[in-house]
């Protein structure tokens, strides 16, 4: 009788074979360049020890100037038969490590991609030097790599279990978020669902209004906020309005019931510790109104009342932001980010790295297919706005017809910074929701979160569909999310 060790290396001995045998399948364009079984416990992340899985790293080139870095991760045992694929943030150029973890251990075969370059390679982790003389990086970063790494996946996920995933889901939040997006506008038969977080599916023209604001503020040193004005402003906002939803906890559960005018905390005599300039209160307004061309051309709406504790004063402009006009636009690695002007460099950069934006709010054929899409957006962001998610949402509803809510839905995060923190609630399963949607065709009417600090929670709330909001019922901890209901906004 075979002990329990023996049988274990039996089963580690049957799934070694198949995954060294990937690195000889035949793909077009891309070399594979390891397949290797890990032993459970072997590789570990921030959770812990991660389980045995296949891993399978390639390099894709489907063009000459291509280099698209991709690693597959399958799971020797426990496959739950699904794909989730993991997006990235900023200029990307490595692989989204934590969040493969995470689908590996919800039983996902799971993959990631650099988008064809590597952050570090003459660039910060922020920047775009990569685009520089490289029109087909651009394309790869812009949808290129997303897709043939999906392919990929496919394929190889095929060949070692001898069957196709059931279903494909992608995950991602901000460069993530737009990266699914660009998925269901541009290939709707690559996933049967995604999670889209606070997308930065116009990714140029956020870039535009970010560096206006900050060469305004940059270069007019009585615009900027100090740190203590900062806090003036977030706590004059939340004496102002947290308590309207009914319950007073640190942040606005309903930003856009919020009238606030930075006004009231204008100086009446002189500058001042408790009170604003008129320049400051300037900058206050141009933070929260949309951001417009001289001819009044709408480029990308404002942040939501609430985001104050997050609001930017750098000391130069932001290479995340400005690099985009300096090597996509310009193609000048020397240009100047403190001569910005917002007409000019955002043609340059739409007309030379437009396909970055993902603002097609045709998902037909997405929807045609049974896909599902689940958006979501913290209200506090300082950077992506939400109302910029919101319009997109409504995007869709104009272009294919009315309400869309059995197969598209809007979670919004109250007091949740970028794709996390902030005082709300910003723990949530996302993707076991979008599963549990595609698998019962039951749209999620509500989806519990959690704000979870040095591994306690400290509370729950639901996040509702929008526009419905979460409303206290009047009874119990309102620390506890079975106390509150999702009603009309």
């Amino acid at each position: 009788m075979l002990t329990v060790f023996a049988l274990s290396l039996l089963t580690g001995l049957a799934q070694a074979a198949p995954c060294e045998h990937l690195g000889t399948l035949a793909r077009p364009n891309t070399t594979i360049t390891a397949a290797q079984l890990v032993p459970a416990g072997q590789a570990t992340g921030p959770a812990g020890a991660l389980p045995a899985h296949c891993r399978v790293a390639a390099v894709v080139r489907p063009v000459p100037d291509s280099q698209i870095t991709v690693e597959i991760w399958l799971p020797v045992e426990n496959w739950n038969g699904k794909f989730q694929a993991v997006g990235n943030g900023g200029w990307a150029g490595t692989l989204s490590l934590g969040a493969m973890r995470e689908a590996l251990r919800a039983g996902y075969a799971t993959a990631s991609t650099d988008t064809g370059h590597q952050a570090g390679q003459g660039q910060s982790q922020g920047g775009a030097a990569f685009a520089l003389g490289h029109p087909e990086k651009v394309t790869d970063f812009a949808y290129r790599a997303v897709h043939e790494m999906t392919v990929t996946a496919k394929a190889i996920i095929a060949a070692y279990y001898q069957r196709p995933a059931r279903l494909s889901y992608f995950n991602g939040c901000s460069t993530g978020g737009r990266q699914g997006m660009m998925e269901a506008q541009r290939f709707p038969e690559d996933y049967d669902g995604i999670v889209a977080g606070a997308p930065v599916y116009n990714m140029l023209r956020l870039s535009a209004s970010q560096v206006q604001r900050q060469v305004e503020s940059i270069g007019t040193p009585a615009r900027r906020l100090s740190p203590d004005k900062i806090t003036l402003l977030a706590n004059t906002v939340l004496a102002a309005c947290d308590a309207r939803d009914g319950v007073s906890d640190g942040f606005l559960s309903d930003p856009e019931k919020c009238s606030f005018n930075p006004a009231t905390l204008a100086c009446t005599a002189g500058d001042g510790p408790g009170c604003l300039t008129a320049p400051q209160i300037e900058t206050v307004n141009r933070a929260y109104s949309t951001m417009k061309t001289k001819t009044g051309e709408s480029v990308y709406p404002g942040s939501a009342i609430g985001f104050e504790a997050g609001l930017r004063m750098p000391d130069a402009p932001l290479e995340l932001h400005f690099s985009p006009f300096r090597f996509i636009g310009r193609q000048d690695a020397r240009w100047d980010p403190m001569s910005f002007d917002l007409e000019t460099d955002l043609a340059l950069a739409l007309k030379h790295g437009g396909a970055i934006e993902a603002n097609d709010p045709n998902l037909a054929a997405f929807k045609a297919r049974g896909g599902k899409l689940l958006l979501y957006h913290g209200w506090a962001d300082p950077g992506p706005a939400p109302a910029n998610t919101i319009a997109y949402y409504r995007g869709v509803e104009r272009t294919l017809g009315g309400s869309q809510d059995n197969w598209m839905r809007a979670f919004m995060l109250p007091g949740v910074g970028h794709c996390g923190g902030g005082r709300g609630p910003d723990d949530a399963d996302f993707i076991g929701a979008l599963d549990r949607w595609r698998e019962s065709g039951t749209a999620p009417a509500r989806i519990d979160a959690a704000r979870v600090t040095n591994g306690r929670v400290e509370l729950t709330r639901p996040l509702c569909p929008y526009p419905q909001v979460a409303r206290y019922k009047g009874t119990g901890s309102t620390d506890e999310a079975a106390n509150f209901v999702c009603a009309s906004n």
